[in-house]
This record gives structure tokens, C-alpha cells and sequence, in this order.
């Protein structure tokens, strides 16, 4: 097949040259052209995907058009143009009459030339039609060309568009914006208005509509379509991402009786000829989300039609992502024909009462594995699709990956009563470990993939002394539990291994799981707080934590975040009254890690302060493109003196390495030695205990090598609620709430509605 493709193409381009060479050389000139600001927006998406040409606009300085013109929707395409120098501004002035005036023949080439080399050299366009303009088709032909050479993965495609609405028929739509059986697309300077209810064959690359190609008519099935209400006139319908009412070619009494429904709608000259409804409609917990199909408990795995709905519509109707649908929980309606799904429809509020925990293997290496052995008290029943078995009391039994009887489909393991099922070919710190709620098993190609459901309070019993000692004071306990509760809560709805059918696992990835035994202390701190959480105006939130600060917390930031998108993740100080220091400066960010004395909440715990010294050939070693390391720097920081940005110059250039982790990661090494505050020592680091720290020349050692001291403090990335912070709170006298509304600030704590 590549073999056949690759004959195709290389008999195909010559060829097309060939056309193109006489379309160009002998055009007709009287025939109408093309604007250079269409030419180029299509240019761009020829080389740039939507997001990366949006990358690069925030990303780009000041513009090259006036003022009064920066509005205009094709001053940031011509502008890219003028930056990849496929025009030149002496040339094409940049204005508006120059942005709309028609393209010319070589500069057509010179963009050819610059997109695809070679292809510019093919084009043969004699000097006198140089400044000709290009016409309209001899574009499209050429820039059909074009994309061939620039897009080989086929990113852009010739799809079929059908277009529910345009701003011209819909005032509330956002500008050049088409809301289409694709999903909204950008249309910057088109005219689509006049193809609303019509099939185009168009040129679409993600999100964005680049050009039509042809017009199929007006007769048109807009499918899987939600029905809103409707009379004798017409019905008022959700097409997806949009509500429009459409009126009948002819009046019907039976309107009412459609509302609340899914169907097939035929169009005629824009108005509905036919409505097919689909009425049949399967519910059951949903077990896995995969690409093309859900996996439903009692029904086992349903393809998704190719124009399959996502809906919620309680409330006001809403369009939602395949990724909204949560696993483990029975909110949905799956309504089917012709044995696929054609719609899901949300039809409750998500509550979590459960949570699905991915297992992973001893020491928390994979998540796939090899083989799994369970053994219970009690008598233990195996479900898998219409098959059930019952496996006795004390029964141990294993299943390898790759077995014939695992390939029928996920198996369930569900104990009687409140028994526990032990997982004997797991080791946990504890020991071997075991999980009330029920087991499941899917064998995948790279191993058995198991999950544990189980009720979310279930769950945060063994996660709270998972995370924090059973001997902390109560109230730091219960402000572990509450973090705990809303974290996992925010989790469930992240659906992050929804393809095998759970929302989080039970490692540092996300809150470690059943790692130690569990205690009637946690336990009660878990009691305690039922159900409540960190509310912000009323919605649970990120309710992050770390172990120990180095004196203050950070923001979101720390991940390249924006701050202000998480109001009451803030710096703090760890001292009564909470204000925070300004630290962004290298000067009073050192001054300030190497007080060991700075009073802290958690300042007793040994990782508050530590130092390290490293030396050239250490990070020469850790840190690639700069050839043998000269000089290092800390030249951003972030909320509370965070390193964010380290530049690294070396005898090869230099390297500027972003972000706390990966800062942390270049400036360690398993062989150098930590030393913590209390004076102990300890080596085996791989990346430092936090990115709050301070780099300064240490002179050379022995062999004449230039050394580094590291200057840091705290463990963890900072942000949200030190733990070790609010156990010294916790001693100190503060409540539950009182700790929880220090670290994160304007939170109330409480259940959600």
C-alpha cells in the first residue's frame, strides 16, 4: 500500500506542475483573484496547526500594521507572513488596502517557494505576468499542491461540513465562527452566511475551516439531533453545540409529542422535510471510555456512531466532550440504533459517593500486570458479561495475562458483605494488601489492568494515613482528610484512566492508596469531615498539599499556571498573620534560605532547610546542549522565591531550563551527599526535595574542579497545604478549618449542594 502511495505521488506532482506551469504561465488574468489576506491565512494553516499558529500570536510582539487597523481579522496572518518573510514590507506595505488587494502571480511563487522548496522553481511565471494577479482556481490548485508537500500526516483534510450556523444567521454567535457537524470552526474571513443548511466539501485543519471547495446542495440530514420542544409550525432544536428553530415544510399536529427526544432530521431548501426519531435507549454503569465506544456494565463494549452526541440536558442543554463521561457512575442514557450508541445523554447531577483506583504493582512500578493473585474470607462471586462463578471462602486464585478465558471481557470480583479481597501478588509497605468495594480485571495488550470501586469515604480511610503519620494531632488529620476528600473529588471528574475504567491510581501520581495500615485515628478524622470540602463560591477546588515548606507556599505558577486562575492558591508565610515576603529577588531569596532560624510552622522538620554541593562534572553530566558547564543562575522566580528558570552557559552555548521539576532534576545526582538542618545526611537524591533554592560558586575541590553549593528548603512543590505546616499548627492550638483557611485563601469548608 505505502509502495502504491508512493508511485501515486511521484507520478502525481509531476504532473501537477506540469498543470500548473500552463495554469500560471497562460492564465487568464481578466479571471478574478484572490485577496492576498485569503491567500495567506491559508498559507499559514498550511505549516502551522491551529494551535501552534495561537502559540505563536500570543507569543508575537508588536504588530506591523497601524493602530486603527490591529482589529482587522487578517493582521495576525500577514503579520506571520512579514515574520517567515514570505512577503516584504517595502513591497506590500502593511495596511488594509495592500492586506484585501488581489494577490499577484510571483508573489503566489515566492509563497510556494517558501512552504515547499522547489515547488516555487517548478512554476514558470514569465516577468511580465509577475505582478499579474493570481487567479482565484490557479491558487486553489497550486496551494492543493502546497499542502501535500507541507502537511504529509494529512492533518488538513477534505471533509464534508455541514454548517447549523453562522453570526450572519445567528447575532449570539461568536465572530467567524461556524457552528457545523464538526464542532465549531473559524472561518476568518469567509463568507459562509449563504451556506447555512448546506453540505460543503471544505479544506479544515482542527478547528478552523480554510477553504470551500464545493457546494453540495441544501438537501441536507443533520443526525442525532436533540429535540427542545417544537408546535404546528416548527421545532426548536439542539444541533449539537447550538439551538435553532427550524420550521416544517408543512404544519403538523404531532410537534409536542417530539420534545425530549433524539432523531434524524431531513432538510429541503432549508426546512424539515422528515423527522426520524430514535427512541431506543440502554442505562448501566459505566465501566470504560474508550476512542470509538463505552464499555457498559451488563451490555460489555457499544461502538459510538461516527456523529455520536454528547449531551447534558437537565437543566439547560449542553454539548459536552466524550472525556465528560464519567466512569464508575450511572448518570447517563445511551441511546442506540443499529447497535451503536448514537447519543449520551446526562441526565442527573454527578455525586461522588464512589471512586475507581487503578492498582499498580509492587513498588508502584507499572500499571500493568504480569499476572494477579486473590484470595478472600469469604465467598467471592466473578461476574464476567452473562457468566458468574462463585469462588469459595479462601479460595486463592490467579489470572495471567494473555489467558483465553480473559479475552471475553473485564471480570468482576465482588465479596459478600463487608469482606475485603486480598491481593497476595501485590506488596505494599504494609505488607499485602486489601481493598473493600469490588476488584475488576481487563487484560490489555501490555498486561491485566486492575481497579478497585469502592465508595469515596471507603477510599479516603486508607488514603489519609497513606499520606500523613497516624500520629499527627487530630486536627491536622482532619485537614489531611479534607484536602483528601476534595482532591479525589476533583479527580474523579478528571476521568484520567477512563479508557481502562478508573479516574485515578493509588500512587504519588495522585494520593497514595492503602499503603500502610489503616487507624482508628485517620479513620475518625475521616468520620469527622463526611463529606465536606474545600468551597470556593460554593465549588469544590485543586486542594493541593506537600509536605514541608521552606518557610513560605507558592502558587500556581509553579507549573507554568496562571495564578489567577486559582484565586485561593496563594504565597504564604508560615507565621501567624500568613503575609508573605516578596522573594523574587535572587539577593533576598538567598538572604532568606540561608536563615535557619526564619521562624515557620513546620521550621522543627529536617527538609525545611538543607544544602548540597555539587560540582562541574555533576552537571555536566545532568544537563545536555552546553558542552562542559561554566556558570549557572537562577533568573526567574516565582510566588515565594520558587526557581523557575535556571540559565546554564557552557563551553558549547547555553541552555535556559524551565520549570521547578526539571530544575530540580538537572541539579541532583544520586551520589551527592544532602545535608538537612538537623545536621544528619543523606544521598540517593535523583531531584532535590524542592525548586526553593539558591546556586553559588564554592570554590574547586581537590582535583581542581569547580564546585556548587545548593542552598534549599522544603520538600515538595509548595503549593496548597504544607503538611508538617499544619501539624505544627495543629500543635499549636488551630482547628481544622482554621489550618485549611490559612493555606488556602477565601475558602469556606463545607458539603457542596
Amino acid at each position: 500500500m505505502k509502495n502504491r502511495r508512493l508511485i501515486g505521488w511521484i507520478i502525481g506532482i509531476p504532473v501537477l506542475v506540469v498543470i500548473l506551469i500552463l495554469v500560471i504561465r497562460f492564465c487568464d488574468t481578466e479571471k478574478a483573484g484572490i485577496s492576498r489576506a485569503e491567500a495567506i491565512r491559508s498559507a499559514v494553516y498550511a505549516v502551522c496547526a491551529p494551535e501552534d499558529f495561537d502559540a505563536w500570536r500570543r507569543g508575537y510582539g508588536a504588530s506591523h500594521f497601524p493602530a486603527d487597523e490591529l482589529e482587522e481579522w487578517y493582521v495576525p496572518y500577514l503579520d506571520y507572513a512579514y515574520e517567515q518573510g514570505w512577503l516584504q514590507t517595502p513591497d506590500v506595505p502593511a495596511d488594509a488596502a495592500h492586506a484585501e488587494a488581489e494577490l499577484t502571480c510571483g508573489e503566489a511563487q515566492m509563497i510556494a517557494e517558501a512552504l515547499a522548496p522547489g515547488l516555487g522553481d517548478s512554476i514558470r511565471v514569465a516577468g511580465e505576468k509577475r505582478t499579474d494577479p493570481c487567479p482565484y482556481d490557479s491558487w486553489w490548485l497550486l496551494y492543493d499542491s502546497i499542502r501535500r508537500r507541507t502537511d504529509p500526516d494529512g492533518e488538513m483534510e477534505k471533509a464534508s461540513v455541514l454548517v447549523y450556523g453562522t453570526p450572519g444567521s445567528m447575532p449570539e454567535a461568536a465572530a467567524w465562527t461556524a457552528y457545523t457537524n464538526l464542532g465549531e470552526l473559524r472561518f476568518d474571513g469567509l463568507s459562509l452566511d449563504g451556506y447555512v443548511d448546506h453540505e460543503l466539501t471544505a479544506y479544515v485543519r482542527g478547528s478552523v475551516l480554510i477553504h470551500v471547495i464545493e457546494d453540495r446542495g441544501q438537501n441536507v440530514t443533520y443526525r442525532n439531533v436533540w429535540i427542545l420542544d417544537g408546535d404546528e409550525e416548527g421545532l426548536r432544536v439542539y444541533l449539537g453545540d447550538i439551538e435553532r428553530t427550524i420550521a416544517f415544510r408543512k404544519k403538523t399536529r404531532q410537534a409536542e409529542e417530539l420534545a425530549g427526544t433524539l432523531a434524524d432530521i431531513r432538510m429541503t431548501d432549508g426546512r424539515i422535510a422528515k423527522v426520524s426519531l430514535k427512541q431506543d435507549a440502554i442505562t448501566g454503569k459505566v465501566l470504560s471510555v474508550r476512542e470509538h465506544a463505552v464499555e457498559i456494565e451488563g451490555y460489555g463494549v457499544v461502538e459510538l456512531d461516527e456523529e455520536c452526541k454528547v449531551l447534558k440536558t437537565y437543566g439547560e442543554v449542553r454539548r459536552e466532550k466524550l472525556s465528560d463521561i464519567l466512569v464508575g457512575y450511572d448518570m447517563q442514557q445511551f441511546v442506540v440504533a443499529e447497535g451503536k450508541i448514537c447519543a449520551v445523554l446526562t441526565v442527573r447531577e454527578f455525586e461522588a459517593d464512589t471512586i475507581r483506583v487503578l492498582l499498580m504493582t509492587s513498588g508502584f512500578s507499572s500499571m500493568f500486570h504480569d499476572s494477579v493473585s486473590i484470595v478472600c474470607d469469604r465467598a467471592v462471586t466473578m461476574t464476567q458479561g452473562d457468566e458468574t462463578e462463585r469462588i469459595e471462602a479462601g479460595q486463592e486464585i490467579m489470572f495471567t495475562s494473555g489467558e483465553e478465558e480473559l479475552a471475553a471481557g473485564r471480570i468482576l470480583l465482588e465479596p459478600e458483605g463487608d469482606a475485603e479481597i486480598r491481593v497476595t501478588s501485590i506488596e505494599r509497605s504494609l505488607g499485602t494488601p486489601s481493598y473493600a468495594g469490588r476488584l475488576e480485571l481487563l487484560d490489555t495488550q501490555l498486561g491485566l489492568v486492575l481497579i478497585n470501586d469502592l465508595y469515596l469515604e471507603d477510599y479516603l480511610a486508607k488514603v489519609v494515613p497513606s499520606e500523613m503519620p497516624s500520629n499527627y494531632e487530630k486536627e491536622a488529620l482532619k485537614a489531611q482528610a479534607v484536602c483528601a476528600r476534595t482532591y479525589a473529588w476533583m479527580q474523579i471528574q478528571g476521568n484520567t484512566y477512563s479508557r481502562y475504567g478508573a479516574h485515578v491510581d493509588d500512587s504519588t501520581n495522585f494520593q497514595v492508596y492503602n499503603n500502610v495500615e489503616t487507624d482508628a485515628r485517620t479513620a475518625e478524622a475521616v468520620r469527622e469531615t463526611y463529606g465536606q470540602m474545600l468551597l470556593y463560591e460554593g465549588n469544590p477546588v485543586s486542594a493541593y498539599y506537600f509536605s514541608t515548606s521552606c518557610g513560605v507556599t507558592s502558587d500556581l505558577g509553579v507549573w507554568g499556571g496562571d495564578p489567577e486562575e486559582t484565586p485561593w492558591l496563594k504565597s504564604v508565610a508560615l507565621q501567624p498573620g500568613g503575609g508573605a515576603p516578596d522573594l523574587t529577588d535572587n539577593d533576598d531569596f538567598l538572604a532568606f534560605i540561608t536563615d535557619t532560624d526564619y521562624p515557620a510552622f513546620d521550621s522543627a522538620y529536617p527538609l525545611y532547610r538543607w544544602s548540597m554541593v555539587t560540582n562541574v562534572n555533576y552537571l555536566t553530566d545532568h544537563i545536555d546542549g552546553v558542552g562542559t558547564v561554566e556558570s549557572i543562575r537562577v533568573t526567574e522566580r516565582g510566588a515565594g522565591g520558587v526557581a523557575q528558570k535556571l540559565l546554564v552557559r557552557g563551553t558549547d552555548g547555553e541552555r535556559t531550563i524551565e520549570g521547578q521539576s526539571a530544575i530540580r532534576s538537572a541539579l541532583a545526582d544520586p551520589a551527592l551527599t544532602l545535608v538537612r538542618n538537623d545536621g544528619q545526611e543523606a544521598d540517593g537524591w535523583s531531584s532535590l526535595p524542592s525548586g526553593f533554592l539558591a546556586v553559588e560558586e564554592y570554590g574547586v575541590n581537590s582535583s581542581g574542579v569547580r564546585r556548587y553549593k545548593i542552598y534549599g528548603g522544603g520538600y515538595g512543590h509548595g503549593v496548597g497545604m504544607s503538611q508538617n505546616g499544619a501539624q505544627g499548627m495543629a500543635k499549636a492550638g488551630y482547628t481544622c478549618e482554621e489550618i485549611l483557611e490559612f493555606f488556602y485563601s477565601g475558602v469556606t469548608v463545607g458539603e457542596t449542594d
